[in-house]
């Protein structure tokens, strides 16, 4: 799947601000009428879904950003706090690596550097997505991750508080746990990364609760 971020260079969301978005664009394209049975989407969902749940990160701005807009997908905008833009990122149906369209093809990979200010502003959220303290990771990777973690919390929860967090956006909030945190407490959602890219061999990014 792969999640494209809108960058602000004079006015640059917060990465809080940027991951709580990412999240919620997978679970609202995952969640959308045209991801379901009969929908146009459903086939490629279906097949992502029973593979590796890979998720890439790209940035845009400007024209190419308004150029992404037309291709099918689902954008989730998020306002920023005093002093930070806005978050806004685009979530595109899963798909070959290779070809991609050519708008999506020619947006860096790289790059995906926000700033890594104050705490999330999000508050009653259903679900809470914490992240390792002990890992050093870009942006786009942490964006990735909590996708994941929203993902499967979509996929596992009991159906009552799906329809709650769906009526609410599927609002998330995103927090670094302490490490005594991290230590002890178990949650319902463990996102376990392959280490394929940032990380050195399997590691857990990320948890998810509700």
């Amino acid at each position: 799947m792969q999640l494209v971020v809108m960058r602000d260079r004079h006015l640059p969301a917060r990465q809080v601000d940027v991951c709580e978005a990412a999240a919620r664009a997978v679970v609202t394209l995952l969640d959308d009428p045209r991801a379901a049975e009969g929908g146009p989407w459903f086939q490629a969902v279906r097949h992502w879904n029973d593979d590796r749940i890979r998720k890439l990160v790209r940035r845009a701005d400007g024209k190419r950003w308004t150029d992404v807009q037309g291709l099918d997908g689902v954008t989730v905008e998020q306002a920023g706090v005093e002093g930070f833009g806005p978050a806004a990122v685009r979530a595109f149906p899963p798909a070959p690596v290779h070809p991609l369209p050519k708008m999506l093809d020619k947006l860096q990979v790289s790059g995906t550097h926000f700033p890594d200010e104050g705490t999330s502003a999000t508050v009653g959220a259903v679900v809470t997505i914490e992240i390792n303290p002990a890992l050093e990771m870009t942006t786009g990777k942490i964006a990735a991750q909590c996708g994941h973690a929203a993902q499967i919390a979509l996929q596992t929860m009991p159906d009552a508080v799906r329809e709650v967090w769906r009526a609410d956006r599927f609002r998330v909030r995103v927090v670094t746990a302490t490490e005594p945190q991290w230590r002890d407490a178990g949650r319902p959602v463990s996102i376990v990364d392959a280490g394929f890219t940032e990380l050195d061999g399997p590691t857990e990014t990320t948890r998810a609760r509700w």
